[in-house]
């Protein structure tokens, strides 16, 4: 198998769900530990939290070391070129784009994320041979197996996404429709109520176009409950909350236990 093989890719159109954590508090040293933890992946957030391109790199670095099979996904916070390709060069392998609203802008984000290859939706990615993904050019096939090993998880998270999700679930390239419940709950004039009937039902309809896709669907989870009640109704890719949301449960609960 090569060493460039996405295993993550792989695994979204296998059976089971897949269980991970974001990373928002920009620390190599808490991926590390996280990825000992036993997560399928870990996402790397730049777009809500203080991860610039040293802190990807530091915790792509700090999750490979763990030897696990934690495999890192990096959230962009835009869709901006030169950004997508600094992630891809920094060794990413699975990229997350937020608030993707037509298959216009799905079809645009995948060929961000390929090398040009000469046909009508021919990459965009510039090619530079001595970066980490390339093992610092000493990988010479990096350029030739990439485009097949890149994993693409667009997020809907508006109205206009929700109407245009059936064109976005069926755009080559595109592996994961990940919703955003908090945004869309706000897009849909509901800010802040993620359980409101319209806002349920936009979720249920991304859910099922995905599985009709034959793509994978994802959700963030804010407790276990809630990370259950997913995986039942078939979201594949489930994020157990967040570092920093764990961070605190189990600090204050301790803190109030010991006060007691």
């Amino acid at each position: 198998m090569s060493t460039f093989t996405n295993p993550l890719k792989q695994r979204f159109t296998e059976p089971g769900t897949l269980f991970g954590l974001w990373l928002s508090l920009g620390s190599a040293d808490i991926a590390e530990a996280l990825a000992h933890a036993g997560f399928d992946w870990l996402c790397i957030d730049m777009e809500h939290s203080p991860n610039d391109a040293h802190d990807v790199v530091a915790q792509l670095r700090a999750i490979a070391a763990a030897h696990l099979p934690s495999e890192p996904i990096v959230r962009v916070p835009s869709h901006d070129a030169w950004l997508v390709k600094r992630v891809l060069d920094a060794g990413a392998r699975t990229v997350m784009f937020p608030n993707v609203e037509s298959a216009q802008e799905a079809a645009q984000v995948v060929r961000l994320t390929q090398y040009p290859h000469g046909d009508a939706l021919d990459g965009l990615r510039g090619a530079a041979g001595a970066v980490r993904a390339a093992a610092y050019g000493m990988r010479r096939d990096y350029v030739t197996m990439a485009n097949a090993q890149i994993s693409i998880i667009v997020q809907i998270e508006s109205a206009q996404a929700v109407a245009n999700v059936e064109a976005i679930a069926g755009t080559p390239g595109i592996d994961c429709l990940f919703i955003g419940p908090a945004d869309l709950a706000a897009s849909l004039g509901h800010l802040g109520d993620t359980k409101h009937p319209e806002v349920q039902a936009a979720i249920k309809k991304i859910i099922d176009t995905a599985k009709q896709a034959g793509i994978a669907s994802g959700m963030f989870a804010l407790d276990v409950p809630s990370a259950r009640q997913y995986a039942e109704a078939g979201v594949k890719v489930i994020a157990l909350s967040a570092d920093v949301g764990w961070l605190l449960k189990a600090t204050r609960q301790a803190l109030q236990e010991a006060r007691a």
